[in-house]
C-alpha cells in the first residue's frame, strides 16, 4: 500500500472515531453492512470501518483516479450509511422551524433544503437535507454517525401533532457524480422525469425499472444525482448504473475520493468544520441560518454573540507539507486558530486545508504558517471553495 493510501484510509476512518489496521482494514467494533457491502468486495474494494458502517475507501484503481473520474467524467459512491428520517403530521413545519435553523415556512414540494441543527449553546448537532414530499409530509437526510442521535434530538423536540420515525433501514442511497451524469442516466430512464434543478428531487422517478427517488445533489462539487431506492434494490441500481456508465469512464469511488471532493469544493463535514461547541455563524453556513425566524434552538445563544468570535478560511499551503486537521494556524508568532481538514487537492495540484481562526486576523491573500509536525509551514488565506464546477 502506498504512503497516499494509508495517510486516506487513516484520515477517512479517524472521523468515525475508530482505530483501524490501515492494512487489514479491521477495526475496533461491531459494524453494519450496507446491501452492496458484497459488491465492494468482489469489485476489489478496500474495506475499512467508517461511522459504525464497512465502506470501501477506495478500489484498486486508488483515490487520485477515483477523484478524478469524478472531476472529469463520472464516479458511482455508495451512500447507504446516510441516515433517513421522516416526519409527518399536521404540525410537521412547525417543527422544523423550530428544531433546524433554516426556514421551512414557504418551500415548494419536491424542494430540498440544507439546514443545520443546533444545541441551546448554539453549537452544531448535525447538519441535514430535508425534502419536502406534501404538506406536512418531510423526507430527511443526516449524517450516518448521528443517526441515532439526531432521531433522539426530533423525538425529545417534537411538540404537537407530528411523528418522526426512522426509516433508515429500508434504503439504500447511491451517488452518481460527475459531467456525465446526466448522459449517464438518461440510458436507463426517461430524461424528462429528471429533477431540472439543484436541490430539487422527484420521488417517483424509475431508474432501470427501479422506483427509486432522484434527487439533484451531491457532495463533491460536481454536477450529479443521488438516488434513494429499497434496500433490497440497491445492487441491482448499482450495476444498472456501472453498466450506462461503462463508456463514459464511469468508476465505482470509495471513502477517500469522498472526502478529497468535498474538501476541493469547501463543503463542510460534522466532526471537522462542526460540532456541537461550533456554532453555524462561525463555520460560513450562515445562508441556513435565519435569524428573523420567531425563535429556534440555538437562536439566543447565537445572537449574543455577534458578529461570531471564529470564520472559517481556505487556506493554500504553500511551504512542504500538507496540513491535516487539528494543527494550529499561526500569525506573527501567534496562535489564531486551527485547521479542521486538510489534504493534497488531487485536480487541483497542490495542498490545501479549512480552519476556524479568530475573526478578522486574516484577509485574503494574507500569509500564515501552520504547525506542521512540529514545523511552521507557510500558507496563504485563499477564498472559498478552492474548486467550482463549470455550471450546468
Amino acid at each position: 500500500m502506498t504512503r497516499w493510501r494509508i495517510i486516506a484510509a487513516l484520515s477517512v476512518c479517524c472521523r468515525a472515531g475508530h482505530t483501524t489496521d490501515p492494512e487489514t482494514g479491521k477495526g475496533n467494533c461491531m459494524d453494519k453492512k450496507t446491501p452492496l457491502y458484497e459488491t465492494h468486495v468482489a469489485a476489489g474494494g478496500k474495506i475499512v470501518p467508517f461511522a459504525g458502517w464497512l465502506l470501501p475507501v477506495q478500489y484498486g484503481t486508488g483515490v487520485i483516479a477515483e477523484h478524478m473520474a469524478v472531476r472529469r467524467a463520472c464516479g458511482l459512491f455508495d451512500v447507504s450509511h446516510m441516515g433517513e428520517l421522516t416526519l409527518k403530521g399536521p404540525d410537521a413545519t412547525a417543527n422544523l422551524n423550530r428544531i433546524l435553523t433554516n426556514d421551512y415556512t414557504k418551500m415548494d414540494d419536491g424542494r430540498a433544503r440544507y439546514s443545520p441543527m443546533c444545541n441551546g449553546q448554539g453549537g452544531c448537532v448535525d447538519d441535514l437535507i430535508v425534502y419536502k414530499k406534501g404538506d406536512n409530509d418531510y423526507f430527511i437526510v443526516v449524517n450516518a454517525a448521528n443517526t441515532d442521535k439526531d432521531f433522539a434530538w426530533f423525538l425529545a423536540h417534537l411538540q404537537g401533532d407530528a411523528v418522526c420515525e426512522n426509516v433508515s433501514e429500508q434504503y439504500g442511497q447511491i451517488a452518481l457524480q460527475g459531467p456525465k451524469a446526466a448522459d449517464i442516466l438518461a440510458r436507463i430512464a426517461d430524461a424528462s422525469t429528471f429533477p431540472k434543478k439543484y436541490y430539487t428531487a422527484v420521488f417517483d422517478g424509475i431508474v432501470a425499472g427501479i422506483p427509486c427517488i432522484i434527487s439533484r445533489t451531491g457532495y463533491t462539487g460536481e454536477f450529479g444525482y443521488e438516488f434513494y431506492c429499497a434496500a433490497g434494490d440497491a445492487v441491482a441500481l448499482w450495476d444498472a448504473l456501472l453498466k450506462a456508465g461503462k463508456g463514459d469512464g464511469l468508476i465505482p469511488c470509495g471513502l477517500g475520493a469522498r472526502d478529497t471532493l468535498r474538501l476541493e469544493a469547501a463543503m463542510p463535514l460534522y466532526g471537522h468544520e462542526m460540532d456541537d461547541t461550533v456554532s453555524p455563524l462561525e463555520t460560513g453556513l450562515d445562508f441556513a441560518v435565519k435569524l428573523e425566524k420567531p425563535d429556534f434552538i440555538g437562536k439566543a445563544a447565537m445572537t449574543s454573540v455577534l458578529p461570531p468570535a471564529r470564520e472559517r478560511v481556505g487556506l493554500r499551503v504553500t511551504g512542504r507539507g500538507i496540513a491535516r486537521e487539528e494543527q494550529d494556524v499561526i500569525l506573527n508568532g501567534e496562535k489564531i486558530g486551527h485547521t479542521t481538514s486538510g489534504t493534497f487537492a488531487p485536480f487541483l495540484g497542490y495542498p490545501v486545508a479549512m480552519a476556524l481562526v479568530r475573526k478578522g486576523a486574516v484577509k485574503t491573500g494574507g500569509k500564515v504558517t501552520v504547525s506542521i509536525r512540529g514545523r511552521e509551514v507557510e500558507a496563504e488565506v485563499t477564498e472559498l471553495p478552492f474548486y467550482k464546477a463549470a455550471r450546468h
